[in-house]
């Protein structure tokens, strides 16, 4: 059966097939998604899609949650073996890790980037890792000289992140040195977005309170926005892809001031 659907600005006749692999695209891009998004994007009900969803969730190719889906790796990310975009994170990660100093206090979000990130850190380096994510934070534990401190409060099961009033009043008492942020979508005139208010409140407290903002993103969800807004762009210092510094889709973020790596 055929559905005419407008996405990226384009009116398509689409197949459910290619529907569902738009939507698989999306889950994996931005981790996690909402059916009343992708209904919007793809111009179908919410029913059309929460029946994709439950068929792809059948499939084991994403997590079928309460409002939309999550991809396996973002819940999965201790072991999962099929993280989206890797050897692109990896490459973000090399330069991530260089940023590091002994002593630091390093805040952190989760995320698939972030893991990648941990398990590079050299094993002689000596810091404090500060994270919300509770994948994040096995990882940190199992390096040999860093120490590691976990924001507690309410926990969103399908991220394992901890969120709530809580939590975003333990970030602001901490003065960090670096702050890792993963992103779901960065624009140079939208700022950095997400889907999710409850983490959206818990970037803006780890942006608040450190003295050095860095953002990792695949060059794939560079120019994208989503639905709330974290912050604008001149609130990161440093925006970290997997490309060249000098890419030319990065030269409108170093036009408002932001260091590319």
């Amino acid at each position: 059966m055929h559905f005419f659907a407008e996405f990226d600005g384009r009116f398509v006749s689409m197949l459910k097939e290619e529907r569902q692999a738009i939507i698989l695209h999306q889950v994996n891009l931005h981790n996690k998604v909402l059916s009343s998004h992708l209904s919007e994007q793809l111009q179908v009900s919410e029913d059309t899609i929460r029946r994709d969803l439950t068929e792809l969730a059948r499939e084991g190719k994403i997590l079928k949650v309460h409002g939309g889906a999550l991809s396996k790796s973002y819940r999965d990310g201790i072991a999962s073996h099929d993280v989206y975009a890797a050897a692109e994170k990896r490459i973000i990660a090399m330069k991530a890790v260089q940023l590091i100093q002994d002593g630091m206090f390093v805040l952190t979000t989760g995320g698939t980037t972030i893991m990648e990130m941990a398990r590079m850190l050299p094993e002689d380096l000596r810091a404090t890792f500060i994270t919300v994510s509770l994948p994040a934070a096995f990882e940190y534990a199992n390096h040999p000289n860093i120490e590691v401190i976990v924001i507690g409060d309410k926990l969103a099961k399908d991220s394992k992140i901890t969120v709530g009033g809580e939590a975003i009043t333990k970030i602001m008492n901490i003065r960090a040195d670096l702050c890792f942020l993963g992103v779901n979508a960065i624009d140079a005139e939208a700022g950095l977005t997400d889907n999710d208010w409850e983490v959206v409140q818990v970037k803006k407290a780890m942006i608040a309170t450190s003295r050095k903002v860095v953002a990792l993103s695949i060059s794939e969800k560079v120019d994208t926005a989503d639905r709330l807004k974290v912050c604008d762009i001149d609130a990161i210092d440093i925006i970290i892809t997997e490309l060249q510094p000098k890419a030319k889709k990065l030269i409108p973020y170093g036009k408002k001031g932001v260091k590319i790596l």
